[in-house]
């Protein structure tokens, strides 16, 4: 995938909101405070907590992650110190561990660090094979739409300009000038959202003018869409075996066996 620009917050020829999950200074800041115990302090911190003190934290902070999954945010360090565990701060280690196996155990998610350097966290689902499946009818429509979109960033090999995917779009029927009845405005849909849950990247061409972008594949899709079955989904969408685009074919069942391993992180 190109390793561009990233879109920021004025960047937009539509001057969008910068996406949530890359903050504003003040909050990076909160992180920066915060240095990751030792065991030793990991261990007093345990041993200076009420009975069950311990165990009500662990279940504070799988609530704050499953509040925020829903609309699918990743979920930073700072703000699990900062809202969750305040003064508890030296427990986190073990929270974070206690917390991921419950995840595992309990939910069949996997919580998993994104970004080492901002401390990024999401949860996946970690059930095979309905996890990476493509969508049916029956699912939400927007994860119709989006699957679409991450099909077509891969069979262009990595990248996708925007001005493809729009007319992509439209012979679809779906207009991102005009709101559809089902996805809405699709174009702060696919630019914003989908950007900010990490589905997509938003990135912005060097050297253009007037300004171009390009659609990628974001962190969270690396992790929960398994590129054969999108694969196997163009197909469907093209009638057409997925054998005979033998480029995407190759890549597909080869990256299959290179996805990004998710483990979780008590950084």
């Amino acid at each position: 995938m190109a390793q561009r620009k990233r879109l920021s917050g004025a960047q937009t020829s539509s001057q969008a909101k910068r996406p949530s999950g890359s903050q504003a200074a003040p909050e990076d800041e909160d992180d920066q405070t915060f240095t990751l115990p030792s065991s030793s302090q990991v261990l007093r911190g345990m041993e200076s907590l009420a009975p069950g003190q311990l165990e009500q934290k662990t279940a504070e902070v799988v609530q704050y992650f499953l509040v925020k999954d829903q609309k699918k945010f990743a979920i930073r360090r700072a703000d699990i110190v900062k809202h969750v565990l305040k003064e508890q701060r030296n427990i986190y280690p073990e929270v974070m561990r206690r917390a991921a196996a419950t995840f595992q155990q309990v939910f069949g998610l996997k919580l998993v660090e994104i970004e080492q350097k901002n401390h990024l966290y999401i949860l996946i689902n970690s059930l095979e094979p309905s996890a990476a499946a493509p969508p049916s009818s029956s699912t939400n429509p927007k994860t119709g739409l989006l699957f679409v979109v991450l099909g077509l960033i891969f069979m262009k090999g990595g990248v996708a300009r925007e001005n493809v995917v729009w007319s992509t779009l439209k012979k679809l029927r779906i207009d991102p000038r005009e709101k559809h009845e089902e996805f809405g405005d699709v174009r702060k849909l696919l630019t914003e959202e989908f950007v900010r849950q990490r589905y997509l990247e938003y990135i912005r061409i060097p050297h253009t003018d007037p300004v171009e972008f390009e659609f990628g594949w974001g962190q969270r899709a690396e992790y929960e869409v398994s590129k054969p079955r999108i694969l196997s989904f163009m197909g469907e969408l093209h009638q057409q075996d997925p054998q005979t685009w033998s480029q995407q074919y190759r890549e597909a069942h080869s990256s299959s066996s290179s996805t990004p391993s998710p483990s979780p992180s008590q950084r």
